[in-house]
């Protein structure tokens, strides 16, 4: 009858640790799946593009002031993006002219062009010398590069970019 006993707390026993082990082998099995779906988020995340379409002038001071990149940005992807940080330079004719950040969340709908506004930081002293080029000399080259903090469904991204063309 103690052996009864013992046997029967043994049964129970195992059962209880079978029922309490499927649920933590489901949730490590689960987490592994996510580790390895976000690592391969950049082999399944095609790199959003980034064309200049217009740049403007903002005073801010009167030694300061801003110019104001128009840019689209391009997702090709078949589910949305959200940009969460944007950063870049520009350069005319090989020389760095301005640099900016974006801090805000955007929206970008998948297969489809957003444009983004950017904000670039430039000293009036450089701005005489930007303006002189900009108004005297046609097909001027230009070389936008930055980097930019993309989220998707399967987790953030830095993507690096790098885009050369010729303001008219």
């Amino acid at each position: 009858m103690v052996a009864d006993r013992h046997m029967n707390n043994k049964f129970i026993s195992t059962a209880i640790k079978s029922r309490t082990v499927k649920p933590c082998c489901r949730i490590l099995l689960l987490f592994a799946f996510s580790i390895s779906l976000m690592s391969c988020a950049h082999l399944i995340l095609q790199n959003p593009s980034f064309a200049l379409r217009k740049v403007s002038l903002s005073p801010i001071s009167f030694t300061e002031s801003n110019l104001l990149l128009d840019l689209d940005v391009q997702n090709p992807n078949r589910y949305n993006l959200t940009l969460k940080s944007f950063e870049c330079s520009i350069y005319l004719k090989n020389e760095e002219v301005g640099n900016g950040r974006l801090e805000e969340e955007i929206l970008i709908p998948s297969a489809s062009i957003t444009q983004i506004q950017v904000p670039l930081n430039v000293k009036y002293k450089d701005l005489r010398e930007i303006l002189k080029v900009l108004f005297t000399e046609r097909d001027l080259p230009y070389k936008l590069e930055g980097n930019a903090n993309v989220s998707s469904i399967f987790g953030s991204l830095n993507f690096p970019f790098s885009k050369d063309g010729h303001i008219n």
